[in-house]
């Protein structure tokens, strides 16, 4: 079996199992390289020596965390190639992924957060804002997320997240206000809640990207915001006001709990009082 014919076949497989569009879509990209290097080989030809030379050769200028997206690629397109019988020895099995430092997220201080909600100038850019900010949902969740989807009696709405998990998240009054006075200003009957502007269909993550940056650009703050920042600063602003990290880690999707301890380290006041308390 081709190296390109093992890969359709496990990105089939991986579909189906219910792997998530952009995870597929960076393998895509992995396997691409791949195959390049190696100019489609019967997969039998593989070795951990051959494995480990491409990553020397072409992952020199990576950054630690680039690396290990490789090599998880890597050790799950061969371990599938395994467990399906294509391999009798799975040459990626001993194949470590780098230790890399652990980053502390990006987060907005309340006084920047402030500045890119009066940098909001339409109904839809606050409601955007104020969902995105007031779920703590990844981009692409609220990219999808339909107006059937919405509990208004409780301000609640069901998104999908990552391994098409469902899982119940919550809004506050303001986004209500905006959310409400956006959907009610729109003609058109799309499902979408957030639609463009011109032939309106549902908004694409790209799309909501660049409002996230016109917004910022608006509000004059001296830094690149990224849409996940907001994220980020939901996550520490529950943090700061006495919120527990399993309550975080259930509003946030994540499945590990280690994902969502980073957030511990975030919180300064919270350690600043903690420290005046206790020395």
């Amino acid at each position: 079996m081709l190296l390109s014919t093992a890969w359709k076949s496990y990105e089939a497989d991986k579909r189906i199992e219910g792997f998530s569009p952009y995870t597929l879509k960076a393998y895509g990209i992995q396997a691409k390289l791949l195959i390049s290097y190696f100019k489609d080989p019967i997969i039998a030809t593989f070795n951990t020596e051959g494995l480990k030379k491409y990553l020397v050769t072409q992952g020199k200028d990576l950054k630690p965390s680039s690396l290990a997206h490789r090599i998880r690629f890597m050790k799950s397109l061969f371990r599938w190639c395994h467990e399906e019988g294509h391999l009798t020895i799975n040459p990626a099995a001993k194949i470590k992924e780098p230790k890399a430092g652990k980053r502390i997220p990006k987060f907005l201080s309340e006084r920047e957060i402030e500045l890119l909600r009066e940098a909001c100038i339409s109904p839809m850019e606050k409601a955007l804002f104020e969902m995105m900010f007031s779920t703590g949902c990844r981009i692409g969740e609220i990219a999808a997320l339909d107006r059937n989807c919405i509990n208004w009696s409780n301000r609640s709405a069901i998104v999908r997240g990552k391994g098409d998990k469902e899982r119940e998240v919550y809004f506050n009054i303001r986004a209500e206000l905006w959310l409400k006075r956006y959907i009610d200003s729109r003609q058109d009957k799309d499902p979408a809640i957030f639609v463009t502007e011109r032939q309106p269909h549902r908004m694409s993550i790209a799309q909501m990207r660049y409002y996230i940056k016109k917004i910022s650009a608006r509000a004059g703050i001296d830094k690149e915001i990224h849409p996940h920042q907001l994220r980020h600063s939901y996550a520490t602003h529950l943090l700061n006001n006495g919120a527990p990290v399993e309550v975080i880690q259930s509003l946030l999707g994540h499945e590990k709990s280690e994902t969502t301890r980073i957030y511990a380290q975030l919180s300064g006041r919270l350690r600043q009082e903690f420290y005046q308390k206790y020395f």
